[in-house]
């Protein structure tokens, strides 16, 4: 009966973590790439030591590169399935390297409760659904890896706590915070293993700085005296921000802005609060306490000292870190002052649980359906380029008032051509993008009329009302009775009776409205419409005309 009641919480451990890996590859099926990750798939193409060293921001994520890179090489770029699957599969190593670590503190049954939240962390739907973001996911799960390697105190735990923590550096800058846990662990157990392990430390720290030697210092980075006197209010809002976003409070906006929840600071105040009583009811503090407590201070002094507006604690992006810091101190802390939760507390800890994952699942919702949206507009303005390919430029950039999107600033012509020709690409087909939404033919309109380019040349007081119209000219009257004409690949002429500007705009794969505005065309003028010849043909352009006065359309 008593192994029973040690094993249930391991079962159900593996049931929610079954349960939260069929979630998010549901939920990342039919999503595509996103955002930073097409600066690693388009401007690190080759596989040389720039592609793989170059730092991300000032970020050092040379096993994100090859990884990345590797799935490409061997599966293609039709879709981000495989770095999904990658991403999913680091995230559960990282819960459940997580969940040991605090059954070995708390008991399984608060550990279950604790890594629950880990699973299903709806308010870091970012780190979640969002492949890319393995740059926290990933040097998470090897420190733990690396903290829980540590404790076998012996020389084969040793050697993998320091090939862990290479991974956890080479992956993403959280790995640096894990350099200072490893350090804190080996000084404390100094007076029965001596320093000589310091070993661990030195060899990853020697690889980093040789790297920032040769590539990381090229990035810009944000330190000011400024950022390190708000160091210790980043700290606190870090706090905050981390038993805010467990309880589901934090609330995030979608764009991985800062949160406004009231709900952080008062949580900092109570549990730091709780924390000091704590210690004053019985003074002391567990030798693995300092590891995490390292861990999570220097992650929150880095992220301040090199601020900008977009890195609050309490964005997205941070709160995965700031919600695991905060669950694993609360469980050092209650390992040192000997408290296991009985019975009632555990069912009192039950409900507070499931009270939170209603909004963090309702939160891993949202994000879903923003990553769709993305997805749609990534697929549709790619698709665009692969049909105006023939003729489009190698420096055109889908820039956001083109592509409808911010997130796809790294995509350009010529490196985009490069790739595609090499891996494929996850646009849609001209037969996909007349059926996707309305948003995404949209914007693939938009990017078509700028990539092929659409273009005209007017020539004012052209018209002549004798030699108007012919056998291959539409008629377009003032009323709106035509509302369009269908224009073929080549040259279009557009004759406009005296009177005022006409307008004149177009659209191919959408309907009801008309995105693309081209220059207007004075009343007696006759414009020129180029229309270049692209890998669509069965999709006519439609030319609408809107004017006081008749015009012409002539075609062929």
């Amino acid at each position: 009966m008593a192994w029973r009641t040690r094993a249930t919480p391991n079962v159900l451990f593996a049931l929610a973590a079954a349960l939260a890996a069929i979630l998010l590859i549901v939920l990342s099926w039919n999503l595509t790439f996103y955002q930073d990750v097409w600066a690693v798939l388009l401007e690190r193409q080759p596989w040389n030591a720039h592609s793989l060293l170059m730092p991300h921001n000032e970020h050092l994520i040379v096993f994100q590169v090859i990884v990345e890179k590797g799935l490409v090489a061997i599966f293609g770029m039709g879709d981000n399935r495989p770095e999904m699957l990658f991403m999913t599969a680091t995230l559960l190593v990282a819960a459940g390297l997580f969940y040991v670590y605090l059954r070995r503190r708390v008991g399984g049954w608060a550990a279950l409760l604790a890594t629950l939240i880990l699973l299903f962390f709806g308010e870091a739907w970012q780190i979640l659904l969002w492949p890319f973001e393995m740059e926290f996911a990933a040097p998470f799960a090897a420190g733990m890896g690396m903290l829980l390697a540590l404790e076998r105190e012996d020389e084969r735990g040793d050697l993998l706590a320091a090939v862990l923590l290479i991974v956890s550096i080479g992956f993403g800058s959280l790995g640096l915070s894990f350099l200072f846990a490893a350090f804190a662990d080996i000084v404390v157990a100094r007076k029965t293993r001596g320093l000589r392990r310091l070993w661990i430390v030195v060899i990853p720290a020697v690889l980093y700085v040789a790297w920032y030697g040769k590539y990381g210092h090229t990035a810009e980075h944000h330190l000011t005296f400024r950022n390190i006197l708000n160091s210790p209010r980043y700290v606190f809002e870090g706090v905050g921000a981390g038993f805010a976003s467990v309880l589901g409070l934090s609330n995030p906006p979608l764009t991985g802005e800062a949160g406004t929840s009231a709900w952080g600071p008062a949580l900092a105040v109570a549990a730091i609060g709780l924390a000091i009583w704590g210690q004053l009811r019985r003074p002391g503090l567990s030798r693995t306490f300092w590891p995490i407590a390292a861990a999570a201070l220097s992650f929150w002094l880095l992220a301040a000292f090199n601020f900008i507006p977009g890195r609050e604690a309490t964005s997205i992006r941070y709160v995965y870190a700031d919600g695991a810091f905060v669950l694993l101190l609360a469980a050092e802390l209650f390992s040192t002052q000997g408290i296991r939760l009985g019975k009632r507390a555990l069912w009192v800890g039950a409900v507070v649980v499931f009270l939170a994952l209603g909004p963090n699942l309702a939160k891993l919702g949202e994000g879903h359906e923003f990553l769709k949206e993305q997805t749609e507009l990534t697929r549709a303005d790619t698709g665009a380029m692969n049909i105006a390919r023939r003729t489009m430029t190698p420096s055109f950039r889908l820039s956001p008032e083109i592509a409808g999107t911010p997130s796809l600033i790294n995509v350009e012509a010529g490196l985009y051509e490069e790739a595609v020709g090499a891996h494929g690409s996850p646009g849609y087909s001209p037969a996909e993008l007349a059926t996707a939404g309305q948003p995404g033919r949209h914007w693939a309109d938009v990017v078509l009329s700028q990539a092929l380019p659409l273009s005209t040349v007017s020539e004012p007081g052209a018209f002549d009302s004798a030699a108007a119209g012919g056998s291959n000219c539409t008629a377009v009257p003032p009323d709106g009775s035509v509302p369009e004409v269908a224009v073929k690949p080549g040259k279009t002429r557009i004759e406009v009776g005296p009177g005022g500007e006409a307008e004149l705009s177009m659209r191919r794969f959408t309907e009801g409205e008309y995105p693309v505005n081209l220059a207007g065309a004075p009343g007696g003028s006759v414009t020129t419409l180029t229309v270049p010849a692209d890998e669509a043909p069965e999709y006519p352009w439609y030319l609408h005309v809107a004017a006081t006065q008749e015009a012409w359309v002539c075609t062929g």
